[in-house]
């Protein structure tokens, strides 16, 4: 039978080219020259590290990530920024982590949403994906539609199209 997987998966090489690209406006940008404004990223922890010396010049470093990841084809969403916290230095500090996979409820609301639109196909959770089996190839294709509309906060990749 006919199956794809519905997976949140995010290429951190990607991720890392964004990150050095933001390195490099920081340093050519004015406004943020003689500043201490660092930006890291942490592939083992999915982490993004972001120093600045004020709210506002880290309210320009997260818009500008923002930015190279849609330049790269990340989908911002998978962004979640933390809440600003003071350093000792007198500078903000700021954790952003990578969401990867699809949570236990998100999924839940997957097959919820599956099952109402009456599309005859099957959706089971499986770890961090959600795998949907059906008879007709059009079926899944409808379900990749209906999932794509969705409001969702987390990007989709739909993945192991076997027919």
């Amino acid at each position: 039978m006919p199956s794809f997987d519905v997976v949140n998966k995010v290429d951190l090489q990607e991720m890392d080219n964004a990150v050095n690209n933001v390195k490099k406006e920081v340093e050519t940008r004015y406004d943020f020259r003689g500043s201490n404004t660092e930006i890291s990223l942490d592939k083992g922890n999915k982490r993004v590290s972001i120093i600045a010396a004020d709210e506002m010049k880290m309210r320009a470093v997260a818009e500008m990530l923002q930015a190279h990841c849609i330049k790269r084809k990340l989908d911002p969403k998978v962004l979640e920024f933390k809440d600003p916290e003071p350093t000792s230095k007198g500078a903000v500090k700021r954790d952003v982590c990578i969401r990867e996979g699809i949570s236990k409820e998100q999924a839940q609301k997957i097959v919820k949403d599956i099952k109402a639109s009456k599309i005859k196909v099957q959706a089971a959770i499986q770890d961090d994906q959600v795998r949907v089996t059906g008879k007709k190839i059009d079926d899944l294709q409808e379900v990749i539609a209906l999932l794509k509309g969705g409001n969702y906060d987390v990007p989709f990749q739909f993945v192991n199209m076997k027919s």
